[in-house]
């Protein structure tokens, strides 16, 4: 039966993985409709996204660690029941205020639901079937990239944009009893949560954040822009400090020594800097500037959103093969030269001909990165800690999309504002400029990437912390226990049965 289990986790983490993505892209397409109807400002519609990403990346890696400490199936199924109830919360939303807390609810429970499907999925398939699995995984992550705009264009023209949400419940209730059921409870070496760790980094998050999101509005010189940014930098200096101490870290700092992880985490960041700054302008270009419906809009940029559902799965079996640094280059180098062919060609009249080969080399590009990137950040450590690294990609990857999203609409508030079609497109022309120089910077990181020959992870080295004899071990044989060195995650079981 492993291969049936394998088979039942892979389709239970990657639909709740596709309704996490749904939900993102799927309120890009809505911001016109939920400006016109709640008379939101460019500032409230950056925290509708904002609110959802912004608590998604600062709670990442607190939900890897609970996941981790009180059972990863255990906590799955919580983050799925929050984001579920979340959902209906900003369905029923009066006003903007409600709108953008349900948001930041809803993305403390994706923030749980991320990190743990990947974990789940690296457990339930070994080293060699890796790649492949989470090729299907990035490929249905992909289908969510895509069919958002398009869903979301389709239910606010039939409906209205309350029903965006709406979508996720049924989703979630269906999902919540398979998930219960198909899924193997499995927990990680930590024993307790990094409590200070976890108050510093989301405080320093939250204040470098909110200071770019404000920054615009308020004034860069500002006293509460200077304050939040200068406190937020603190924090986070002493989260780092911090972790680099604490016995049971929330991020230990050690994973960053290894280049293949460091590296890949600075691919993550530049990608989601770029490509989530420039979508949230580019979903807004075909309703504000040329006049299209929503499903228009969505349709529009389906040849963009939809390319990772077909190339994701090859990227991914790829990467087995011949490594994740090629991939990850070159979809860096094709994102990057898809934003400076829009930033070219872009007018308020400009053909939608001359914007799809941009698109298809964009979405192309992600797709490359995606499912690499996961399996070199799962190489780089020891598979006991593929919940820690994985809650640390997620957070980089989601704060890298805050901040893209942050600083692209600053730069189009600069230059340019909704109040003529030329006006608009006289912002978004430096804004992607911007999001390309990123990229770019993003493709010579992947080149730091160690290549498939290097070895991957698989016992701690002499300078990692060896595991704790006071591990509760189930069922350990009396003459053939492990071998002095071996860690926890190669004993006969894991804990599996600690009690939560």
């Amino acid at each position: 039966m492993p291969g049936s289990r394998s088979a039942w986790t892979l389709a239970i983490v990657s639909i709740a993985l596709f309704m996490v993505t749904l939900d993102n892209l799927v309120v890009t397409t809505a911001l016109p409709s939920i400006r016109a109807d709640l008379g939101a400002s460019i500032e409230a519609l950056e925290w509708t996204v904002n609110g959802y990403t912004l608590a998604f990346a600062v709670l990442l890696l607190t939900g890897a660690a609970m996941g981790d400490r009180f059972g990863r199936r255990r906590m799955f199924l919580i983050g799925l029941g929050v984001f579920t109830a979340a959902s209906a919360a900003a369905a029923l939303a009066p006003d903007t205020g409600s709108l953008i807390a349900a948001r930041a609810v809803q993305g403390a429970g994706a923030a749980i639901i991320a990190p743990l499907s990947l974990t789940l999925l690296s457990e339930a398939f070994p080293g060699e079937r890796r790649g492949m699995a989470l090729g299907v995984w990035s490929g249905v992550s992909g289908l969510g990239v895509a069919l958002g705009p398009l869903v979301g264009g389709a239910v606010i023209e039939g409906l209205s944009w309350q029903w965006i949400f709406w979508l996720n419940v049924p989703i979630g209730i269906a999902l919540l009893p398979l998930a219960a059921r198909g899924l193997q409870e499995s927990f990680g070496p930590a024993r307790r949560l990094d409590l200070p760790g976890l108050a510093l980094g989301s405080a320093g998050l939250l204040g470098v954040v909110y200071g770019i999101v404000r920054g615009n509005a308020a004034g860069w010189g500002s006293t509460e822009i200077l304050a939040t940014l200068i406190a937020g930098v603190a924090l986070l200096a002493a989260f780092v400090a911090w972790e680099r101490r604490a016995t049971e870290p929330l991020l230990p700092l050690r994973f960053f020594r290894n280049r293949g992880f460091a590296a890949t985490n600075g691919v993550s960041l530049t990608m989601f800097f770029g490509i989530f700054g420039a979508i949230f302008l580019l979903a807004q270009f075909f309703q504000t500037v040329q006049g299209y419906s929503p499903l228009e809009a969505g349709l529009r940029t389906l040849p963009w959103t939809g390319m990772p559902m077909i190339v994701a799965p090859i990227a991914g079996m790829l990467s087995d093969r011949i490594g994740s640094r090629p991939l990850m280059a070159a979809g860096l180098a094709l994102q990057a030269v898809a934003i400076v062919w829009l930033a070219q060609v872009t007018s308020p009249t400009v053909p939608y001909a001359e914007l799809v080969p941009a698109f298809v080399m964009g979405g192309t590009g992600m797709a490359l990165v995606f499912a690499p990137a996961a399996n070199a950040v799962l190489s780089a450590v020891r598979p006991a800690e593929a919940g820690q690294a994985s809650g640390a990609n997620n957070a980089i990857r989601e704060l890298g999309g805050v901040l893209g999203v942050a600083v692209l609409a600053s730069v189009f508030s600069g230059a340019g504002d909704f109040t003529s079609p030329q006006a608009f497109v006289d912002g978004l022309i430096p804004a992607l400029w911007v999001g390309a120089a990123v990229l770019a910077v993003g493709a010579l990181i992947a080149l730091l990437v160690p290549g498939a020959g290097a070895p991957r992870c698989r016992r701690p080295s002499p300078s990692r912390p060896r595991p704790d004899p006071a591990d509760r071990v189930v069922s350990r044989p009396r003459r053939a226990g492990p071998a002095r060195g071996t860690s926890a995650s190669e004993r006969p079981t894991d804990g599996a049965h600690r009690p939560g």
